[in-house]
């Protein structure tokens, strides 16, 4: 067994890398990229600078380079779990008091104040936005574990290795790489224009997201080679594969079409003719994906989830299902309160609208 125990390098690691992450993205070239959301200083889509696939690339290229040269221990993020994990803790916890105490309160009071935020948007350094920061800081700390949980297996089991340890850490990263490939698109979604600044999106990017995405890892890296994929074999895991993508043609398909309608109502979408309902001064996109359901994007990020799990194979555990189970219990009061907004904002062109689009998730069912 790997060592896990606690260490003051562990503990600092962290910090470390998101410095480091910091750097690149101000270092490394980027695009400037207008968003959804409105600057109030200038009343115009507030501007932001992506580069998040290039900072990957280069973490992960540099990770493996050092690895190779036996520079370091590719085992090592694995092994300090425990120390990285406290160490993002007590980041995360810190920043949230960054982020917030400054700001003036809102009528909720200090307790909601510190977990939802007080700030909606905040820029640092003149050009870096803190929640884009956040979630690419939290994106390649996610691969950087994925990657090093993958090599403690192997290295634990070698040539008995589950070969679904090694496709479950493919589809994580894949699902980071997809999420920076289309970074600008995730300016026009929820996150973005919806939450503030406090502990539950500066805690959930720096600890969350990077250490309880592969959860599944965590409780299956020192298990050896399930008895599903020693008598399915590959079949099992194309099956896994074809979940994932099932939901990432759904989740990055309605999202891409979103994305393409609010940039420009009139272009056509996959051969999808964009459709919607108006009232003269708000229109709502009901065509494509969006006739299907409400969120069906949110389908897509379950099916995704689902296929990661299934890919190691071990149904007899619970840790590759909390992470599945985790989009359940994020996602449905999300859409709960998504609903709430837009009939605020819509009023009876939403009712409307959920009157030609009756499900709100699952089609049929939900």
């Amino acid at each position: 067994m790997l060592s896990d125990s606690i260490s003051m390098i562990g503990l600092l690691v962290p910090v470390i890398i998101y410095a480091g992450i910091l750097a690149l993205h101000l270092l490394l070239p980027a695009q400037r990229v207008s968003g959804y959301v409105i600057d109030p200083r200038t009343s115009q889509p507030q501007v932001y600078r992506l580069n998040g696939l290039r900072v990957l690339i280069v973490v992960l290229v540099a990770f493996l380079v050092a690895a190779n040269l036996d520079w370091i221990n590719p085992t090592w993020f694995y092994q300090q779990r425990w120390s990285m994990l406290l160490g993002a803790c007590v980041l995360g916890i810190g920043y949230t008091f960054v982020l917030v105490l400054p700001a003036s309160p809102t009528r909720k009071g200090l307790l909601a104040d510190l977990f939802l935020g007080r700030v909606e948007n905040q820029a640092v350094l003149g050009t870096v936005d803190v929640k884009m920061y956040l979630y690419l800081a939290g994106a390649v700390m996610l691969a950087l574990n994925t990657v090093s949980f993958a090599f403690a297996h192997r290295e634990i089991y070698g040539a008995e290795a589950n070969p679904g340890i090694y496709v479950h850490a493919t589809l994580l990263v894949l699902f980071v790489v997809d999420y920076l490939w289309f970074e600008a698109v995730h300016l026009y979604t929820y996150d973005l224009f919806a939450e503030r600044l406090g502990f539950k999106l500066a805690w959930g990017c720096l600890v969350f997201y990077p250490f309880f995405y592969p959860i599944g890892l965590w409780g299956t890296v020192e298990l050896p080679e399930p008895v599903l994929i020693e008598r399915f074999g590959s079949g099992w895991l194309v099956l896994s594969v074809l979940v994932f993508f099932l939901g990432w043609t759904l989740a990055r398909g309605a999202n891409l079409q979103k994305y393409w309608f609010k940039r420009d109502p009139r272009l056509v979408f996959l051969g999808m003719q964009p459709e919607v309902i108006g009232n003269g001064a708000q229109q709502l996109l009901c065509s494509g994906y969006w006739r299907v359901a409400r969120h069906i994007n949110y389908l897509g990020e379950f099916l995704m989830a689902t296929g990661i799990a299934l890919s190691l194979g071990q149904l007899d555990s619970v840790w590759p299902w909390l992470y599945p189970l985790y989009y359940v219990l994020l996602l449905v009061p999300r859409e709960r309160d998504d609903d709430r907004r837009c009939l605020e904002k819509y009023g009876a062109l939403w009712t409307e609208y959920k009157r030609q689009v009756p499900y709100r998730i699952i089609p049929r069912l939900y």
